[in-house]
């Protein structure tokens, strides 16, 4: 790729704004040189966006804390196809066209995505073709898009010699809620409760990247007493999270006990939540300029026992899963992913870091408190449903240990800083949610309404690993390697 751009050459001499991004206005040529930046490996895709008539990539390069929004002017809704270089940017793209009628010239893969024809004012669903397979004795199982038990609906269609996984090729997009719609011209704080609800699992995380965005946008700064409750949410959040997802793997390897302490200490952590700050998924509680529930004495020393609690059942919970290689049978070397695969994709949180990737935005992007908080960002190099549930349970001591900090920080103060006049302006923010980084980005109007929100959840890269991660694996440890993903299907689908 001997024309691939470094971000590192492009943002040289240029100032970051208030959010940490240099943007930058470029050709087509340019675009399309970044693009194939990406796919060397040089930098990584953030997010991928339209806007009116332009469209927008993030890139960030951790390695040396470099970020960029460059922009592109379209050519009557025409422009690179950035998937044609790097395959990570293909569902993005299907979806920016669905919903805004965007035509990436070059796309690799024309169907839709979002769309599944049932839009007023489009045409009927055509037939959705899944990609074909060859070889002899290979038949296919369709699962979905409705599942058993509380589940979020996706497609899912195997193509198996025998037990024995050849093909997996996901369908999604049954959750649409055109979020981006009803947050175009809303008011910032009708908006904020909008994106806490894109995905419900990381509200805590949505809604801090959301204020973020905004608050880089407007100068507008949230009191340190309400930086550090932001943290402390976001920190129960992760565990709340991890607990569960630790349990739910071990269920579907028929360990149900294990699952049920987990589940047991997650609903302890969700009482005490609801208890300090009126809500047990703790949803409105981050706001632009701060937050909107205090912490009282008495809430901190629920907190603090609550640590307590939580510690000894991590202890017991890796005891038995050390001690139980019926268990470990299943999950040692099930569903890996390559560090090749996950470098490419610029996968995060869990899924990236068990497979040796080193990031982690509370560190490579440092944003407060984090900034100022000793914690450590564990990794493990196997790349399997073990790895993946070994670096949950590091994360688990690691976030202890951030409360614990943030706790003894808590100083009295405001909670919220008034608002200051709202006006034109851009903003962005990325917030290390439990499965990875939530990117946010938000422009204003000179009315100080927004007119345009986007929110990219970490699970946009890492379901196609999913597809990867169970080739060659039998068709009963899908379950299993699903769980030790527990991608967001609403949080992919916008």
């Amino acid at each position: 790729m001997s024309s691939a751009l470094a971000l590192a050459n492009l943002v040289a001499g240029h100032a970051a704004g208030p959010d940490g991004h240099v943007r930058l206005a470029v050709d087509a040529d340019t675009w399309t040189a970044l693009a194939q930046g990406c796919a060397a490996g040089r930098h990584d895709l953030v997010s991928l966006w339209a806007d009116g008539g332009v469209m927008h990539m993030a890139l960030s390069d951790p390695e040396r804390g470099l970020r960029a929004i460059v922009s592109l002017k379209t050519d009557a809704g025409r422009y690179p196809s950035v998937a044609a270089c790097h395959p990570p940017a293909l569902r993005l793209e299907r979806a920016m066209r669905d919903l805004y009628g965007v035509q990436p010239v070059g796309l690799p893969d024309p169907r839709p995505w979002l769309d599944h024809g049932r839009w007023p004012g489009r045409q009927s669903e055509a037939r959705y073709e899944f990609l074909p397979t060859e070889g002899e004795g290979l038949h296919q199982i369709a699962v979905g898009p409705v599942h058993a038990g509380i589940i979020e609906p996706g497609h899912f269609r195997f193509t198996a010699n025998g037990e024995t996984v050849v093909r997996l090729e996901q369908r999604l997009g049954y959750v649409h809620k055109g979020v981006e719609g009803l947050m175009a011209g809303a008011e910032v704080e009708q908006a904020a409760r909008i994106v806490g609800r894109i995905s419900g699992d990381s509200t805590v995380a949505y809604a801090w990247a959301y204020a973020g965005a905004v608050e880089a946008a407007t100068g507008w700064t949230p009191p340190p007493r309400a930086v550090l409750l932001r943290g402390i949410m976001a920190e129960l959040e992760r565990l709340s999270q991890h607990i569960n997802d630790v349990g739910a793997i071990c269920n579907d390897a028929s360990v149900i006990t294990m699952n049920a302490h987990c589940a047991l200490q997650r609903e302890d952590l969700l009482t005490v939540a609801d208890a300090c700050f009126g809500h047990r998924l703790m949803m409105d509680r981050i706001v632009p300029g701060g937050v909107s529930a205090d912490l009282t004495p008495e809430g901190i020393g629920r907190i603090r026992n609550l640590l307590v609690r939580f510690e000894e059942t991590r202890a017991e919970i890796q005891r038995v899963y050390d001690s139980m290689p019926s268990l470990q049978d299943r999950t040692v070397t099930t569903g890996i992913v390559s560090p090749e695969l996950v470098r490419q994709y610029a996968a995060g949180g869990f899924v990236g870091r068990a497979s040796g990737r080193a990031v982690d935005v509370r560190k490579n992007f440092a944003y407060a408190p984090y900034d100022r908080v000793d914690f450590q960002l564990k990794t493990r190099t196997a790349g399997d449903v073990d790895a993946r549930l070994l670096v949950r349970m590091d994360e688990i001591t690691e976030s202890l240990g951030i409360l614990s900090q943030l706790l003894g920080r808590l100083a009295p103060g405001e909670i919220r800083a008034d608002r200051p006049a709202l006006a034109a302006g851009e903003g962005a923010a990325l917030v290390e949610a439990f499965r990875g980084e939530v990117f946010v980005s938000v422009r204003l109007g000179a009315d100080g309404r927004l007119a345009r929100v986007h929110a990219r959840d970490a699970s946009w890269f890492q379901w196609p690993l999913l597809e990867a991660a169970i080739e060659g694996n039998i068709v009963a440890d899908f379950p299993l390697c699903n769980k030790s993903f527990n991608c967001s299907y609403s949080g992919h689908d916008l």
